[in-house]
């Protein structure tokens, strides 16, 4: 699994467990719904940690919240 793939099944494991939406998570963010569909999509190559920091505001979590979670194990090496 790629880095993106994880930020991607993370962000949709975390809206399904709190009962929200991308919509309602891009509100709370303040990242705008075309950010999150690119990465919900696969459209975005490497999501910044500056947006993970919004996804994990919208949530009302911690970055190392977000990111302690067997997802983020087995990353695979991208190249370029």
């Amino acid at each position: 699994m790629t880095i993106r793939d994880a930020i991607r099944q993370r962000i949709l494991d975390l809206c399904e467990v709190n009962h929200m939406t991308i919509n309602k998570l891009a509100l709370e963010s303040g990242l705008t719904q075309s950010t999150l569909n690119s990465i919900i999509n696969s459209g975005s190559n490497n999501p910044t940690l500056a947006t993970v920091a919004k996804v994990c505001i919208g949530l009302k979590i911690t970055v190392r919240e977000f990111f302690d979670d067997a997802l983020f194990e087995n990353i695979e090496q991208e190249i370029g």
